[in-house]
């Protein structure tokens, strides 16, 4: 347990001063985040045209209402906590490529969610908003993270991995 909590901190820790690197923002982090938006955009389009993207804003054409997407809110910190915990697990490099990916995948799926649903909640209720983007969906990222941790360790459980890379380790 206690490799495990260190592994974690130190992948963290070096995750986020990664991230945080003025290169790394700019090559990475704010493209990716337009990347979002501009994804957002493209699934509301069918059901309402008054919806623009550009760079890292979301926008009503008609009302003027808009999101910026800001650091925090792209679902990359929620991914690093992911990927530091699956890191810091003892398992094949295998398993946990796959499981960083899924991981990643689902969690910027449901932050997709979040950015639409914000900005609609918006839209009508900025109070509403308010509390949501501040309380609610912080916590239900982080319950996504948690659960697709819990489902790879049940993975590795089953496939038998946990125990032979522990006694290996």
């Amino acid at each position: 347990m206690k490799r495990f909590v260190i592994t974690f901190l130190v992948v963290l820790v070096a995750l986020f001063s990664l991230e945080m690197l003025n290169p790394v923002q700019e090559h990475v982090i704010i493209p990716f985040t337009s990347m979002l938006a501009t994804i957002s955009a493209a699934i509301i389009a069918p059901f309402d045209d008054t919806v623009i993207a550009y760079g890292k804003i979301l926008q009503f054409r008609d009302t003027g209402f808009a999101v910026s997407i800001e650091a925090g809110c792209n679902g990359v910190e929620a991914a690093i906590v992911l990927i530091a915990a699956v890191v810091a697990y003892p398992a094949s490099w295998k398993a946990r490529i796959l499981a960083i990916a899924l991981g990643f995948l689902t969690i910027q799926a449901l932050n997709i969610v979040r950015i639409i649903t914000l900005f609609y909640l918006g839209d009508w209720d900025l109070d509403i908003f308010s509390w949501v983007h501040l309380y609610l969906w912080p916590a239900l990222i982080m319950l996504d993270v948690l659960v697709v941790f819990i489902f790879y360790l049940r993975y590795l459980g089953r496939s038998g991995e946990e125990g032979a890379h522990a006694a290996a380790a």
